[in-house]
């Protein structure tokens, strides 16, 4: 069996200028990086409202195939005849390297050229690092050079971060080594899909409102507990001067040849999870329908594309594609990772209370249309393939079996033609708490009405943040809580359905820029770590060919 990466090398692309024909685009509208990748330069004006969502139950660490599922949907619709265009996210080089490997989709259902997008792109990801960590060294030096604004050192929170699980710069200390080298003082570092930078860049509309939130970040406290701003340092300009080519979305192309804007990549579980507002509107500007992904489950990603990005950007999905599979779900049910493949009746029928409740919340909190996905595997046997389906059946849920990595379009045909007829029915999108709520209000409907927890417990840390971010003023801002990928609720071990928890609030951090506040649950962490033995270490490069092997 071929690998992703031999699958997708034994492709012929089409150029990008072609791709960009397909989306009316001439070479006038996109800067080229190489023959099969290409900027554009359009503003967003949308044309259509044919927006689908795609998101997912909780996963496995092996990843469910979401993005192959949104790739194959698309390719699916252009087989019918539809002018269609994905929007997605960037991947991490932190996945990449890591356990979870890339974001480009897999088998047959890949977007291309796939060794390009899983490593540097076009740069966007180092460009949002690089401005991130500009602003460090400019508070650093305004430390140095006399502490004008009155900053108080033990009360900075802006980070540094870089795109790579590396767990030993969590928690670290600059400016050792004596006066010549900086003030002494502890810092830590964030992974680049997790600061705050990047979800800037994914929820400005354009460069004039980037440079607002830019301004907008509070990266530290001053003496008296004011807030201290990136625009109070003088460098958002600088800031916006490198990520000015970054705001300007990415098209490249499926296997198959459908259009595929990419742009933007903050994780779900850390951060919030979707594209960039850019991105998905300018795909919805160029075609008739449009595909996108939030990441990991329907309770993380879609409940924040719904929450944080639909109420900010006006967009509204007709449609959402729950992603499910077999081995997820018998993961659901008790099944270790090493076993997900073997038949295990009882144990699918265990988990499937999982699908059961992102199919309740996305169908009666959110009020969207909903078609469930199975994301077939060949180990997946049809007596379990059929229980997925007969559960469904008697929860009122549309359903479509889903093929896409082994056969491509022609294998998403049923789940397209299924989406699309979701989408003739009248949707209207409900949001889990109202803005004006109390901080703590708007946590607890998120935990007790998408999560099932029966109540919230903040820690004195916690409290204390809350009361700070009241204090200054910015407590009507949505909430986007960091947790785990793998459980509705904050502990990873509790699968399938856990009701009537109590979920633990450690600390609530502000995102000024952002305009979102981020409740920290459980045992999440905003740098990850890597395995004991990381995908990078079973990577090979030919020295002649310079081919490519093990990234996936």
């Amino acid at each position: 069996m071929k690998s992703d990466i031999e699958i997708a090398n034994s492709v012929e692309l089409q150029k990008i200028s072609q791709i960009a024909k397909k989306l009316n685009l001439s070479e006038d509208d996109i800067e080229m990086y190489g023959k099969y990748k290409a900027k554009i330069k359009i503003n967003p004006n949308p044309k259509s409202d044919n927006l689908v969502l795609v998101t997912a139950i909780n996963p496995t660490p092996l990843g469910e195939g979401k993005t192959t599922t949104s790739i194959g949907l698309a390719d699916g619709m252009s087989k019918l005849g539809k002018s269609v265009c994905l929007a997605l996210r960037e991947p991490s080089l932190g996945p990449v390297f890591g356990i979870k490997g890339g974001a480009t989709g897999g088998g047959m259902a890949q977007v291309a050229p796939m060794e390009d997008i899983n490593l540097h792109f076009t740069g966007d990801i180092h460009a949002i690092t690089a401005a991130n960590n500009l602003i460090s060294c400019i508070l650093d030096n305004h430390l140095q050079q006399g502490n004008e604004l009155n900053i108080d050192v033990d009360k900075i929170v802006w980070k540094r971060c870089m795109d790579m699980n590396d767990r030993a710069l969590r928690y670290i200390t600059v400016g050792q080594g004596g006066p010549t080298n900086g003030v002494e003082r502890h810092d830590g570092f964030n992974i680049s899909t997790a600061s705050e930078t990047m979800a800037i860049l994914c929820l400005s509309e354009d460069m004039a409102d980037l440079k607002r939130r830019l301004s907008n970040i509070i990266v530290a406290y001053d003496k008296n507990d004011n807030p201290i701003t990136c625009g109070m340092l003088g460098c958002v300009d600088a800031c916006a001067i490198l990520l000015k080519d970054a705001l300007k979305p990415n098209l490249v192309q499926t296997l198959e040849g459908t259009p595929a804007v990419i742009h933007g990549g903050p994780f779900a579980n850390i951060a919030h999870g979707c594209n960039s507002i850019i991105a998905t509107k300018t795909a919805l500007t160029l075609a008739d329908y449009v595909i996108t992904e939030a990441g990991f489950g329907a309770d993380l990603g879609a409940e924040k594309f719904l929450d944080i990005k639909c109420r900010l950007s006006g967009l509204r999905p007709k449609c959402v594609v729950l992603v499910a599979t077999v081995r997820a779900l018998k993961y659901n049910g008790g099944v270790s990772k090493e076993d997900v493949t073997k038949p295990n009746m009882e144990a699918l029928k265990k988990g499937s209370v999982n699908l059961l409740g992102h199919i309740d919340n996305l169908k009666n909190e959110f009020g969207v249309n909903v078609v469930v996905a199975i994301n077939k595997f060949i180990t997946d046997t049809d007596e379990e393939v059929e229980y997925i389906r007969q559960v469904c059946d008697e929860y009122g849920a549309k359903v479509a079996l889903c093929e896409c990595w082994a056969k491509g379009g022609d294998g998403s045909i049923e789940l397209a033609q299924t989406v699309l007829k979701a989408m003739e029915n009248p949707s209207s999108l409900h949001f889990t708490y109202e803005l004006n709520s109390s901080i703590e209000e708007k946590i607890k409907a998120v935990a007790c009405k998408i999560y099932g927890a029966k109540d919230v417990e903040f820690t004195p840390k916690a409290q204390e943040s809350i009361a700070r971010i009241n204090k200054i003023g910015k407590s009507a801002l949505p909430i986007c809580i960091a947790k785990t990928q793998y459980s509705f609720s904050d502990d990873a071990t509790k699968l399938g359905r856990p009701k009537d928890f109590v979920l633990t609030v450690k600390d609530v951090e502000i995102r000024g820029g952002a305009e979102f506040i981020v409740p920290i649950c459980g045992n999440i962490l905003l740098m990850p770590g890597l395995s004991k033995k990381p995908a990078a270490l079973g990577m090979t490069i030919d020295e002649k060919t310079l081919e490519i092997r093990g990234l996936f």
